[in-house]
């Protein structure tokens, strides 16, 4: 089969019309989806508010996604106000920067025993904001720790950063520290520089299974694009966007957010949740409470469906000739294989739709996966075509606001992979998530 025919991906119904099921419709046609999307009457299932300040339940009861429909507009405003600020041409330069760097780190050939030459300087302390009142003093020194400069291909260039204390909410009596975890830091930057980057983000070398020299071509290493770039770069480059104190301690957080973020999740993971959203907040600049919230939100949109973008947009664009520019690679393998495979509706009212009348307060399973592949929208559905748009981010006053954001990081990561990168033929398996399509691994060879 040629790469330009993608099959619908497991699980991947057909189009028809809308069809009741035990726990509400199903609609998978383009026309369908996109009339439930535009239609004031088809809200979102709203969280419930009044949860503890500086836990999951309240992030969702406070940021847009998960609003009712006269909370929505202003919540959405917040989001879009700290985008505007973010230039997506940048983002995709610094994305891309800093998986070249990733890249070479993987790339380099393993130090011989006995011949490293680390280099270490002090990252200076940051300021993280805690939260409470007004009047109280909100800042609290994080203290300095060790990041590695780049140097010659011998030395040893990794370095674990020591754990750092993050303030959480509570009660004064309380235990308001824990711990963030290490995480080893690469800084980017030619070795006469002083390792400040040039403004790209850390890049850690051992973030993922990655071994030197051991690739398909001399000097090569293989890793796992998932966890080295896919669940790293895009979080970190817009958390340091958006202001956050420490990008490189707020991408676990914000993927531990992600992994409670619908409803659903099991106790262990709310819980690891919770203490993600009171170190986010401690790490996030000084706002209101929405305002904090709305920006966590941001980063946990981009979390989990950027990842999965790019894993598939990878899965492809290897085995896609280069002449395919990366940007149509993206739109297409949103429509061929989104990251978001469906999103909710609720009717507020008994309506029509696709020639069924639905009931009022009836749930709505939106297939985007299935839509994006209606024939009656894209002929040939199955085949690779640029400039056919797809329905994955979203329409309507709740499409996605962060849509060209999210393409840049992709771009940039993709980018770099696409010239530095080779498949190495292994099976890509996909994590278990009812509305997400997100690859658990992609192993490549890179030179």
């Amino acid at each position: 089969m040629s790469w330009s025919i993608i099959a619908p991906a497991p699980g991947t119904p057909p189009c028809g019309p809308p069809t009741p099921g035990a726990d509400g419709w199903t609609v998978t046609r383009h026309a369908d989806v996109l009339a439930v999307l535009t239609d004031p009457r088809c809200v979102v299932p709203a969280a419930a508010p009044g949860a503890p300040d500086g836990t999951l339940a309240w992030l969702r009861g406070a940021v847009s996604r998960f609003s009712p429909p006269e909370q929505h507009p202003a919540r959405r405003a917040v989001g879009v106000a700290a985008l505007a600020d973010l230039d997506p041409d940048e983002l995709r330069t610094t994305a891309a920067r800093a998986t070249a760097v990733l890249l070479d780190v993987v790339a380099a050939p393993a130090a011989p025993a006995g011949r490293t030459t680390a280099a270490p300087t002090a990252v200076p302390p940051h300021q993280a904001t805690l939260p409470g009142p007004a009047d109280a003093d909100r800042s609290a020194t994080v203290p300095p720790h060790q990041a590695t400069l780049p140097g010659p291909a011998d030395a040893d260039r990794s370095a674990a950063v020591p754990p750092h204390q993050a303030i959480l909410p509570g009660p004064a009596d309380a235990d308001r520290s824990a711990a963030v975890p290490p995480h080893p830091v690469m800084l980017s930057g030619p070795a006469d520089t002083d390792g400040s980057g040039a403004g790209a983000p850390t890049a850690r070398a051992g973030m993922s299974p990655a071994a030197g020299g051991a690739g398909d071509h001399p000097g090569a290493g293989r890793a796992d694009v998932m966890a080295l770039l896919a669940r790293r770069v895009p979080v970190e480059v817009l958390a340091a966007g958006l202001g956050l104190a420490d990008p490189v301690a707020a991408a676990p957080a914000v993927a531990a957010v992600a992994a409670a973020y619908h409803p659903g999740a099991d106790p262990a993971a709310v819980a690891a949740a919770d203490r993600a959203v009171a170190a986010l907040l401690a790490l996030s600049p000084p706002a209101a409470p929405e305002v904090a919230a709305n920006r966590i939100g941001l980063l946990v949109q981009a979390c989990d469906a950027t990842a999965g973008l790019i894993g598939a947009a990878v899965r492809w664009g290897l085995a896609a000739p280069a002449a395919v520019p990366t940007a149509d690679l993206l739109a297409e393998v949103l429509r061929l294989e989104p990251p978001v495979r469906a999103t909710r509706r609720v009717t507020t009212v008994a309506l029509r739709l696709g020639g069924r009348t639905i009931g009022p307060d009836t749930p709505l399973l939106l297939r985007f996966d299935a839509a994006n592949r209606d024939p009656a929208a894209h002929p040939e559905p199955d085949r690779f075509r640029p400039g056919r748009g797809s329905l994955t981010f979203g329409a309507g006053p709740r499409g996605c606001p962060g849509e060209r954001h999210a393409l840049a990081l992709a771009e940039g990561v993709v980018d770099e992979v696409r010239r530095r990168c080779a498949a190495t033929g292994g099976p890509v398996t996909h994590e278990t998530h009812p509305t997400l399509h997100v690859p658990t691994q992609i192993e490549v060879s890179v030179r």
